[in-house]
């Protein structure tokens, strides 16, 4: 992919994405709920007219489709065609230690494209299956003292995930929490001992390698 394509595709993504939010942002606005008698809460999210609920729940289906089951089933397809060219394909040669690792580096990739379509399914599931609970079957929350309370957690687990894919790619990929133990070590070392100067950690935690690959490379 040269650099004109991915910046198209870049543009071409964002711009869809502001196409898509511009219903959701301008119905969006506050109002007090009353959940019990003398109590109200105030409520921010998308409050659509009463005449045009058709409009929105065909706007939420169409969200829903784009957002969460069309990223899983394309996901689910493609991880798992992935997996196998990663974790089934026989490596050709003599099994040395540099191919081993190799190995070791495919297996981890597949640990992590299965953690990401696992937390992204876990995250996502409750939200949309609360929303369309809410918007479908409005009954079944009427006279529920705790469905905000409700709503706001399941939407705080579904913008968790951006977090989880994040200590998913730091932690299996990129063996980035292994350095960081390294480099605290070091300057645990560094304090406790004052024998060690700050040119000489730089030094050695500038040598640290970024990934795996690295160390690939070094072993040839």
């Amino acid at each position: 992919m040269n650099y004109q394509t991915a910046s198209f595709l870049i543009a071409l993504v964002w711009l869809v994405s502001i196409l898509i939010a511009i219903p959701s942002a301008y119905f969006a606005t506050e109002t007090v709920l009353f959940i019990v008698k003398n109590q109200e809460k105030i409520f921010c999210g998308q409050i659509w007219p009463v005449d045009q609920q058709f409009y929105y729940r065909s706007y939420f289906l169409f969200i829903f489709g784009l957002e969460f089951v069309g990223p899983v089933v394309t996901m689910t397809l493609c991880y798992a065609r992935i997996s196998r060219e990663l974790w089934f394909k026989a490596v050709p040669g003599f099994q040395t230690e540099q191919i081993r690792k190799r190995l070791r580096c495919r297996r981890k990739t597949v640990l992590v494209l299965m953690c990401i379509l696992t937390a992204y399914v876990l995250c996502w599931a409750p939200f949309y299956g609360f929303t369309i609970v809410r918007d479908f079957f409005p009954t079944v929350f009427v006279k529920e003292k705790h469905y905000l309370t409700a709503f706001y957690v399941v939407e705080c687990i579904a913008m968790s995930n951006s977090m989880i894919n994040t200590v998913c790619f730091m932690t299996v990929k990129n063996n980035t929490m292994k350095y960081f133990k390294k480099m605290m070590l070091l300057h645990w070392q560094s304090s406790h001992h004052g024998s060690k100067s700050s040119a000489e950690l730089d030094f050695k935690t500038s040598g640290v390698p970024a990934t795996e690959e690295v160390d690939c490379i070094r072993l040839k």
